[in-house]
């Protein structure tokens, strides 16, 4: 298999974006991936994914995430309600190890993508506590002493929406790509994929629009690529001209969500 990605027809990523994939898979380290919220981040790991003909395994991070549940889980519960109930082979403790989604990926009989997403949403110690694991490939299962090495090194990516900053130690073991936002060439590509047959003038519109509001200083919230695609695809089905697009700004709360941006784009028109 030729592991070399490129663009896919569902997800269009820019020259820098597939060398920085490319090299991480060479040189066996992960991939984070930094980026606005709606860029596309969790999204590559899916293409990457399609690209090779790999499957992918999705480990996705909350604020309560520990990195142990990645590993493996000793679901005690079960074994103690299965011993009062006389249920046999509690002496097992190999029925009751649980893997995570990294011991997944290890486990897997061929390569696998995974993609570890947000992993900025938990505590500060949750990167360097996965440092061995995504170093060695490999983790201890204390209760049964056996010790998980990866069948095959996954390709692992790993997003991050700069919520919080990562270890230094950590970002040394990674290839670091931040996801620029598309300028209006790359991000009419992107629309295509979505929309082959979307009218020019009607996309023309949406577009100008789109950035003219994501260049208003006041915006906070600033609309993402997939903000402009729901929009674009509710504009088509409501079969709103394109002229009226910039005066009347139908459907706006597609891609404008907070009350002050909206009052604030809404005086400009």
């Amino acid at each position: 298999m030729d592991n070399n990605f490129q663009s896919t027809t569902e997800y269009v990523a820019s020259e820098e974006l597939m060398a920085s994939v490319n090299v991480a898979i060479a040189l066996k380290k992960p991939l984070l991936i930094k980026g606005e919220p709606g860029t596309g981040k969790t999204m590559l790991a899916q293409a990457v994914a399609k690209s090779l003909g790999l499957d992918l395994v999705i480990w996705n991070v909350k604020s309560t995430t520990k990195a142990q549940d990645g590993l493996y889980m000793y679901d005690t519960i079960q074994r103690l309600y299965d011993g009062q109930f006389g249920e046999e082979g509690v002496d097992d403790i190999a029925r009751y190890i649980k893997l995570g989604k990294l011991g997944e990926a290890f486990e897997s009989e061929k390569q696998v993508v995974l993609l570890i997403d947000e992993i900025d949403k938990a505590d500060l110690e949750f990167p360097n506590d996965l440092l061995w694991e995504l170093d060695q490939m490999e983790f201890y299962i204390h209760e049964t002493k056996r010790t998980v090495k990866a069948k095959h090194r996954p390709i692992v990516i790993i997003t991050s929406n700069a919520e919080k900053e990562l270890p230094d130690a950590f970002l040394r073991r990674c290839i670091f790509h931040y996801i620029e936002f598309p300028n209006a060439e790359l991000m009419e590509e992107i629309v295509k994929t979505h929309f082959p047959d979307v009218e020019e003038n009607l996309l023309k519109n949406a577009m100008d629009t789109f950035y003219w509001i994501r260049g208003m200083r006041e915006v906070r919230k600033k609309p993402s690529t997939s903000e402009l695609i729901d929009w674009i695809n509710a504009l088509q089905i409501a079969g709103i001209p394109a002229d009226k697009i910039r005066a009347e700004l139908p459907f706006v709360g597609v891609v404008v969500k907070k009350d002050e941006d909206l009052e604030t784009v809404k005086h400009y028109v």
